[in-house]
């Protein structure tokens, strides 16, 4: 691994600890809260065209004045030692099933990372990353939006083992940074704007066949392309894609065969690609990833991540063949093992699946990741000894598909319902608007079941019932 490498995760633990007397927050995604004010606003005027005026207000006073301040006092709270859900309906919630919702660092089982597109504009995609932090059967959701996202992130991340955070969260770890900040430092390295760009991308991968390809570099020219990896990263998370690759272009040049920078530039390049939904640009992505793996040697924790990249891309035989080179030149390593793993999962091998599972349970190097490959195994394993708990599962998983299928179903028909409304307030049509008030309210209400019904059933059906039963 490069001197990059090392110095970030050196930077990132500083980071960590710098504060470690001051707790950070963040707010709770408010979805859920929406959704309730949005029902709510909908049968308060439903009971308005009732003339039910007095039930029209409570519930729109209700909505009004008690939803936000349930929003804005739900918030997660990581104090240095443990992770915990404030606020007005986490108090209620304790207060009937006689729980906290807390989750001690150490009891941290796996950190995921979802980035969504939030915005396109020329050669920048903004993104909007969701964060799910999970164990011991409680999971806490947060997403970017600001500093408190940045300071969770740096505050939780470093104090982690590698092994739970999956690619992306890694990177956050490693790069996240102030936009602003990140656009002054393109400005100092005179790194034109995106639109300068946008029509120099086509020839981003010539780096390879320079002049400068076998030349000695000095260690001036080293540290400067490491700063150049490292501004490429930052701006690649803040969504300057475009400026993002012209970093790793100036790099690339002056190492072209550092295997780490050409895996950092392949999944740049391949956001840059799913963004513009330029197939040429995605199979030259891929072409710098497969560079990368050539050149990774016995690098155990590149060729992890370029499997679990080739996987997320749905390259599922490239990312078995690297996870297994991994395997084999390294003898052990955790990320690969749990990467056969949920290949032989796509795959339905049942016993690989348990017997990569009880691998990496092998090489865990903290009680929280003993326990998740642990409980994976045992679980897999009910699946594999026990025809009847199988049955139970599947049948559990095609309802689940099947509440999912209604639930999108039963929305689309109350929005149907909509225009009739609004037809039959407009023109004075009672039995049009009747028929539209009917088709969305008792869509809406199958609607809210459902979502109910989805989160029940979502948990795996424990074994102990089965036992129990027999």
């Amino acid at each position: 691994m490069s001197n990059i490498a090392n110095a970030k995760t050196v930077e990132s633990a500083a980071r960590a600890t710098a504060f470690d007397d001051k707790a950070v927050s963040i707010r709770v995604s408010p979805n859920s809260y929406f959704t309730a004010l949005m029902l709510g606003t909908f049968f308060s005027a439903f009971f308005i065209y009732l003339e039910k005026d007095f039930f029209a207000t409570l519930l729109l006073g209700l909505c009004a004045i008690f939803l936000p301040a349930l929003a804005l006092t739900d918030r997660i709270v990581f104090d240095g030692k443990r992770l915990r859900r404030t606020g007005i309906m986490p108090r209620i919630w304790a207060y009937l099933n006689g729980s906290h919702y807390r989750l001690k660092l150490s009891d941290i089982e796996q950190i995921e990372t979802q980035a969504l597109r939030a915005l396109k504009r020329g050669g920048n995609v903004f993104y909007r990353y969701r964060t799910a932090i999970s164990g011991k059967d409680k999971k806490f959701v947060f997403a970017s939006g600001g500093e408190e996202y940045r300071r969770m992130i740096h505050r939780i991340f470093p104090r982690v083992s590698e092994n739970i955070l999956d690619n992306r969260s890694l990177e956050l770890r490693d790069y996240l940074s102030e936009p602003k900040e990140v656009l002054m430092k393109a400005q100092f390295e005179h790194i034109p704007s995106a639109e300068v760009l946008e029509e120099s991308v086509g020839g981003f991968q010539k780096h390879d066949k320079t002049k400068h390809a076998d030349r000695e570099i000095g260690a001036a020219e080293i540290e400067k392309a490491d700063y150049l990896r490292r501004l490429a990263n930052e701006l690649r998370l803040s969504g300057h894609l475009l400026q993002a690759l012209e970093a790793f272009r100036r790099a690339l040049i002056i190492q072209p065969k550092d295997a780490w920078l050409l895996f950092e530039a392949g999944r740049c390049l391949n956001s840059f690609a799913g963004s513009e939904r330029d197939e040429k640009l995605y199979r030259k992505s891929l072409a710098m990833l497969r560079l990368a793996e050539k050149r990774a040697e016995n690098d155990q924790e590149l060729l992890a991540r370029l499997g679990e990249s080739y996987f997320q891309f749905g390259d599922w035989e490239r990312a078995r063949n690297v996870f297994q080179k991994s395997i084999e030149r390294a003898e052990e390593n955790f990320r690969s093992l749990r990467g056969m793993a949920e290949i032989a999962l796509r795959e339905g091998k049942i016993a690989h699946v348990i017997h990569n599972f009880l691998a990496a349970n092998r090489l865990a190097e903290t009680p929280a990741l003993r326990r998740w490959t642990q409980s994976e195994a045992d679980y897999f394993s009910h699946l594999n000894d026990d025809e009847d708990y199988m049955d139970m599962e599947i049948s559990r998983i095609n309802l689940l598909e099947t509440l999912e299928n209604s639930k999108k179903t039963a929305l689309k028909i109350a929005i149907l319902g909509f225009p009739a409304i609004l037809i039959g307030i407009t023109t004075g049509e009672t039995l049009i608007s009747n028929i539209g008030w009917a088709v969305s309210s008792v869509a809406l209400m199958i609607w809210t079941g459902l979502l109910m019904s989805l989160n029940l059933f979502a948990e795996r059906i424990p074994y102990e019932l089965i036992e129990d039963e027999e």
